[in-house]
């Protein structure tokens, strides 16, 4: 697509090789034999990922310094709701934030077993909650959250109160348009 779509500046081409996979389809889920990092130590945090990777941009910590990073998040600013962590220097991360602090907030390791995941689309609704129980707005954010996010839509929609599916909803149009151009690059129906 990136190829077929002139995506790269000055008509840079990827030299590539594409090789179908037989006996998939788009409902076929895969398991990781490997940790593709040490932060992604299981498939839950690997299934997690895209939606808790949003913290990475806040002042929240996604455990990174624990033994479950991208399963809970948390921050000594958010409400005691029976749920706690202290992130510690560790292989893997040997400065994380909020390294030392006591962090209240979400435990999504069960989030397989909950069937929380795996999900067809990203989770607004932790960042939006967290933003929602962050006592101070303006240092919730970082200049980060809107690399992530690809600009700085979705941080302002949060700002401004919108809910997920009236932030999902902005998206609806762009989607349609981007799914006709994946159609010609689709190899499983």
């Amino acid at each position: 697509m990136v190829n077929g779509e002139g995506w790269l500046k000055g008509g840079l081409r990827c030299d590539l090789t594409v090789i179908k996979c037989k006996n998939y389809d788009h409902k076929t889920y895969y398991i990781l034999p490997v940790r593709p990092s040490p932060n992604l130590p299981n498939q839950t945090s690997v299934y997690l990922y895209p939606s808790i990777c949003f913290f990475e941009g806040t002042n929240i910590s996604i455990g990174r310094g624990t033994s479950f990073p991208f399963q809970i998040f948390g921050s000594p600013e958010l409400p005691d709701r029976g749920f706690s962590f202290t992130p510690e220097s560790v292989p893997g991360a040997k400065n994380p934030p909020l390294l030392g602090e006591k962090c209240f907030g979400t435990d999504l390791r069960n989030a397989i077993d909950e069937k929380v995941v795996p999900a067809p689309k990203l989770n607004l609704d932790w960042v939006i909650g967290a933003y929602h129980n962050f006592p101070e707005k303006d240092k919730f954010f970082t200049p980060y959250f809107d690399i992530l996010a690809g600009g700085p839509d979705i941080r302002e929609m949060i700002i401004k109160g919108m809910s997920s599916t009236q932030i999902r909803e902005t998206w609806k149009d762009d989607l349609v348009k981007f799914g006709k151009i994946r159609k010609k690059y689709q190899l499983y129906k």
